[in-house]
Protein backbone atom coordinates (compact mmCIF):
# COMPACT_ATOMS: atom_id res chain seq x y z
CA UNK A 1 0.00 0.00 0.00
CA UNK A 2 1.50 3.24 -0.79
CA UNK A 3 2.36 5.89 2.26
CA UNK A 4 1.39 8.86 2.66
CA UNK A 5 4.17 10.50 4.91
CA UNK A 6 -10.37 28.69 22.32
CA UNK A 7 -13.92 30.82 21.95
CA UNK A 8 -15.81 30.17 25.30
CA UNK A 9 -17.78 27.22 25.56
CA UNK A 10 -20.75 26.94 23.97
CA UNK A 11 -24.06 27.61 26.55
CA UNK A 12 -26.40 26.32 24.31
CA UNK A 13 -26.65 22.23 22.68
CA UNK A 14 -25.00 21.61 19.41
CA UNK A 15 -27.70 21.46 16.75
CA UNK A 16 -28.08 18.08 14.41
CA UNK A 17 -27.09 18.14 10.85
CA UNK A 18 -28.98 19.66 8.83
CA UNK A 19 -29.76 19.73 4.84
CA UNK A 20 -26.64 21.58 3.23
CA UNK A 21 -27.82 25.52 1.63
CA UNK A 22 -26.73 27.60 -0.97
CA UNK A 23 -24.20 29.46 1.60
CA UNK A 24 -23.25 26.11 3.84
CA UNK A 25 -21.63 23.50 2.96
CA UNK A 26 -21.83 20.76 5.52
CA UNK A 27 -18.47 20.08 6.75
CA UNK A 28 -17.12 16.75 8.62
CA UNK A 29 -13.10 16.85 9.85
CA UNK A 30 -11.75 13.65 11.04
CA UNK A 31 -8.09 14.20 13.14
CA UNK A 32 -5.51 11.60 14.88
CA UNK A 33 -3.62 14.38 16.14
CA UNK A 34 0.19 13.31 16.40
CA UNK A 35 -0.21 9.81 16.36
CA UNK A 36 -0.53 7.16 13.64
CA UNK A 37 -4.02 5.33 13.48
CA UNK A 38 -4.40 4.00 10.55
CA UNK A 39 -7.52 2.15 10.94
CA UNK A 40 -9.27 5.05 11.50
CA UNK A 41 -7.92 7.23 8.67
CA UNK A 42 -8.82 4.23 6.04
CA UNK A 43 -12.04 3.84 7.55
CA UNK A 44 -12.79 7.33 7.43
CA UNK A 45 -12.10 7.38 3.49
CA UNK A 46 -13.63 3.46 3.42
CA UNK A 47 -17.18 3.73 0.77
CA UNK A 48 -19.43 2.54 3.88
CA UNK A 49 -18.27 5.97 5.48
CA UNK A 50 -18.52 7.96 2.66
CA UNK A 51 -21.61 6.69 1.56
CA UNK A 52 -23.39 7.70 5.19
CA UNK A 53 -21.67 10.92 4.91
CA UNK A 54 -23.43 11.71 1.49
CA UNK A 55 -26.54 10.58 2.88
CA UNK A 56 -26.37 13.19 5.63
CA UNK A 57 -25.96 15.74 3.62
CA UNK A 58 -21.88 16.29 4.09
CA UNK A 59 -20.20 17.91 1.24
CA UNK A 60 -16.58 18.08 2.46
CA UNK A 61 -14.23 15.69 4.31
CA UNK A 62 -11.04 16.46 5.97
CA UNK A 63 -8.81 13.66 7.39
CA UNK A 64 -6.02 14.90 9.46
CA UNK A 65 -3.94 11.77 8.74
CA UNK A 66 -0.68 12.29 11.11
CA UNK A 67 1.57 9.60 10.22
CA UNK A 68 -0.95 7.16 9.16
CA UNK A 69 -0.90 4.91 6.18
CA UNK A 70 -3.92 5.00 3.46
CA UNK A 71 -4.20 4.35 -0.53
CA UNK A 72 -3.22 6.75 -2.32
CA UNK A 73 -3.66 5.72 -6.08
CA UNK A 74 -7.56 7.63 -6.23
CA UNK A 75 -6.10 10.84 -5.10
CA UNK A 76 -4.46 13.74 -6.62
CA UNK A 77 -1.22 14.54 -4.97
CA UNK A 78 -1.69 18.77 -4.57
CA UNK A 79 1.86 19.09 -2.48
CA UNK A 80 4.14 16.37 -0.88
CA UNK A 81 2.04 16.26 2.64
CA UNK A 82 -1.53 16.82 0.91
CA UNK A 83 -3.99 14.43 -1.13
CA UNK A 84 -7.68 15.56 -2.66
CA UNK A 85 -10.33 14.00 -4.63
CA UNK A 86 -13.82 14.10 -5.26
CA UNK A 87 -16.52 11.15 -4.34
CA UNK A 88 -19.58 12.04 -5.75
CA UNK A 89 -21.10 15.38 -4.10
CA UNK A 90 -18.59 14.54 -1.55
CA UNK A 91 -15.13 16.18 -1.31
CA UNK A 92 -11.88 15.01 0.52
CA UNK A 93 -9.13 16.17 1.27
CA UNK A 94 -6.02 14.36 3.55
CA UNK A 95 -3.17 15.89 4.67
CA UNK A 96 -0.39 15.39 7.38
CA UNK A 97 -0.20 18.08 9.95
CA UNK A 98 -0.72 21.83 10.40
CA UNK A 99 0.35 23.88 13.44
CA UNK A 100 -2.89 24.45 14.67
CA UNK A 101 -6.76 22.53 14.51
CA UNK A 102 -8.27 25.30 15.74
CA UNK A 103 -9.80 26.74 12.37
CA UNK A 104 -10.53 23.29 11.43
CA UNK A 105 -12.69 22.52 14.58
CA UNK A 106 -14.25 25.39 14.00
CA UNK A 107 -15.21 24.81 10.53
CA UNK A 108 -16.37 21.92 11.45
CA UNK A 109 -20.00 20.38 11.78
CA UNK A 110 -19.15 17.05 12.90
CA UNK A 111 -15.24 15.76 14.30
CA UNK A 112 -14.33 12.39 14.53
CA UNK A 113 -11.19 12.14 16.40
CA UNK A 114 -9.05 9.78 17.92
CA UNK A 115 -9.28 9.62 21.96
CA UNK A 116 -6.71 12.07 23.03
CA UNK A 117 -7.69 13.89 26.12
CA UNK A 118 -6.58 17.15 24.58
CA UNK A 119 -8.12 17.02 21.44
CA UNK A 120 -11.33 16.07 23.04
CA UNK A 121 -11.16 18.95 25.51
CA UNK A 122 -10.34 21.44 22.62
CA UNK A 123 -13.60 20.23 20.61
CA UNK A 124 -15.60 19.90 23.49
CA UNK A 125 -15.33 23.39 24.58
CA UNK A 126 -16.41 24.33 20.88
CA UNK A 127 -19.64 22.78 21.18
CA UNK A 128 -19.27 20.66 18.61
CA UNK A 129 -20.51 17.04 18.06
CA UNK A 130 -17.44 14.49 18.64
CA UNK A 131 -17.47 10.84 18.37
CA UNK A 132 -14.13 9.40 19.28
CA UNK A 133 -12.59 6.46 18.00
CA UNK A 134 -10.21 5.18 20.74
CA UNK A 135 -6.90 3.41 19.07
CA UNK A 136 -7.19 -0.09 20.52
CA UNK A 137 -3.21 -0.92 19.16
CA UNK A 138 -1.80 1.75 22.57
CA UNK A 139 -0.27 -0.09 25.09
CA UNK A 140 -1.44 1.05 28.65
CA UNK A 141 -4.54 2.15 26.49
CA UNK A 142 -6.49 4.83 28.70
CA UNK A 143 -8.52 6.15 25.34
CA UNK A 144 -11.48 3.84 25.88
CA UNK A 145 -12.02 4.29 29.96
CA UNK A 146 -11.64 7.80 28.76
CA UNK A 147 -13.91 7.92 26.10
CA UNK A 148 -16.72 5.73 28.08
CA UNK A 149 -16.35 8.34 31.07
CA UNK A 150 -17.39 10.64 28.65
CA UNK A 151 -20.33 9.12 27.15
CA UNK A 152 -21.34 8.14 30.51
CA UNK A 153 -21.29 12.34 31.07
CA UNK A 154 -23.51 12.93 27.66
CA UNK A 155 -20.92 14.72 26.60
CA UNK A 156 -19.87 12.94 23.15
CA UNK A 157 -20.15 9.04 20.87
CA UNK A 158 -18.20 6.66 20.97
CA UNK A 159 -17.73 3.93 18.02
CA UNK A 160 -14.96 1.46 17.31
CA UNK A 161 -13.49 1.58 13.64
CA UNK A 162 -15.79 -0.91 12.10
CA UNK A 163 -18.96 0.65 13.62
CA UNK A 164 -18.11 4.63 12.07
CA UNK A 165 -20.90 4.33 9.53
CA UNK A 166 -23.27 3.57 11.79
CA UNK A 167 -22.17 5.88 14.78
CA UNK A 168 -22.17 8.70 12.16
CA UNK A 169 -25.73 7.00 10.30
CA UNK A 170 -27.47 7.44 14.56
CA UNK A 171 -25.67 10.96 15.62
CA UNK A 172 -28.26 13.09 17.03
CA UNK A 173 -26.66 15.78 18.68
CA UNK A 174 -29.64 17.28 20.21
CA UNK A 175 -29.09 14.42 22.66
CA UNK A 176 -25.52 15.70 23.59
CA UNK A 177 -25.28 17.64 26.87
CA UNK A 178 -23.19 21.03 26.77
CA UNK A 179 -19.80 20.73 28.04
CA UNK A 180 -19.49 22.82 31.08
CA UNK A 181 -17.52 25.87 31.42
CA UNK A 182 -13.99 24.70 31.82
CA UNK A 183 -12.48 23.69 35.14
CA UNK A 184 -9.61 21.70 35.16
CA UNK A 185 -10.13 20.44 38.95
CA UNK A 186 -13.73 19.59 38.80
CA UNK A 187 -13.39 17.64 35.19
CA UNK A 188 -11.08 15.74 36.85
CA UNK A 189 -13.42 14.65 39.32
CA UNK A 190 -16.33 13.85 36.91
CA UNK A 191 -14.12 11.81 34.90
CA UNK A 192 -12.68 10.03 38.24
CA UNK A 193 -16.23 9.69 39.34
CA UNK A 194 -16.99 8.07 35.98
CA UNK A 195 -14.07 5.98 35.45
CA UNK A 196 -14.47 4.32 39.35
CA UNK A 197 -11.43 5.86 40.49
CA UNK A 198 -13.40 7.70 43.63
CA UNK A 199 -14.12 6.09 47.06
CA UNK A 200 -17.63 8.51 46.61
CA UNK A 201 -18.26 7.63 50.43
CA UNK A 202 -14.99 9.37 51.48
CA UNK A 203 -15.45 12.12 48.32
CA UNK A 204 -18.17 13.35 50.84
CA UNK A 205 -16.14 13.64 53.89
CA UNK A 206 -14.56 16.15 55.36
CA UNK A 207 -10.94 15.97 57.21
CA UNK A 208 -12.43 15.55 60.43
CA UNK A 209 -14.06 12.59 58.90
CA UNK A 210 -17.58 14.17 58.70
CA UNK A 211 -19.82 13.58 55.87
CA UNK A 212 -20.09 16.71 53.61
Amino acid sequence: MPRSDSPPPSAHRTHPPTAPSDTHRMHVFVTVGSTRFDALVQRALSPPVLDVLRARGYRSLDVQCGNSDFDTAHFEQRTSDHWQRTDGALEVNVWRFKPSLKQDYERADLIISHAGSGTIIDVLRLGKPLIVVPNPTLLDNHQVELSDALVGLGHLRSSTVADLPHAIEKLDATELVPFPQFDGSRFRELLDEEMGFVDHDRAHRGKNGVRR
